[in-house]
């Protein structure tokens, strides 16, 4: 099996029910953690045997990537992972800013206690793990972090926008958060300031915790992006 595809050996047994929903999963997962890199094909023939499914499923899978400016396809030619330009990724990174910090004044206005409580536990859950959990373990809590707050708008055009811009910044973000394994202690002193201004309800004060934390994040993105052989 090619070294760039799914090793089947890691992939739990897949239902019949939203099977492309769930293969999208696992793709989409392989190219966060650069295990399909940025510019590397996925041939259809290939990954479906490794996979154990139809190029039907695959397929399915594939468009929803594609949807999300993961991958990149083209008749006749096999799917491509995306490899945006370190310009591309920080044009994103500056308007998903800005829709975080909307987010975050938003919020204030219409969040429930239940919500604020969930928030909480998600951020429980990061301070307990800081010191032990993987890399992506800790990324995926701290992104359902930042996505319980934007869908506590119940605004749904601020929702949606803002789940395509992130969709396309899984991979940068994931670098992001990798490079600060050492430095998880301002993560969270951001992201408890941000839940702090939540609990009050105090719109400026969240948003503007929510700016600094994605131009923490922008930063950060730029310095990876512009080392050598780095690839969003």
């Amino acid at each position: 099996m090619p070294a760039s595809l799914i090793d089947v050996s890691e992939i739990p047994s897949l239902s019949r029910q939203r099977l492309g929903d769930q293969i999208a999963d696992v793709l989409r997962k392989q190219i966060v953690v650069g295990e399909l890199a940025p510019g590397s094909r996925i041939p259809e023939r290939e990954t479906s045997l490794a996979l154990g499914v139809s190029r039907t499923p695959l397929r399915e899978a594939l468009l929803i990537l594609e949807s999300e400016g993961l991958v990149t396809m083209a008749p006749a030619r096999s799917p491509i992972v995306a490899n945006p330009s370190p310009k591309e990724v920080v044009d994103l990174l500056i308007v998903q800013s800005a829709l975080e910090a909307l987010a975050g004044d938003c919020a204030c206005d219409t969040i429930t206690e239940e919500e604020i409580g969930h928030i909480e536990e998600l951020h429980g859950q990061m301070v307990a793990q800081a010191d032990s959990t993987e890399s992506i373990d800790f990324f995926q809590v701290d992104m359902a972090f930042h996505q319980a707050i934007v869908a506590a708008t119940k605004n749904a055009p601020l929702i949606k926008t803002h789940a395509q811009y992130n969709s396309r910044l899984w991979r940068a973000r994931y670098l992001s958060s990798r490079r600060r394994v050492k430095k998880r202690s301002l993560t969270l002193a951001e992201h408890g300031n941000i839940l702090e201004g939540l609990r009050n309800r105090d719109r400026k004060r969240t948003s503007r915790a929510l700016e600094k934390h994605l131009k923490t994040a922008i930063r950060n993105i730029s310095t990876i992006l512009a080392e050598p052989g780095t690839d969003a």
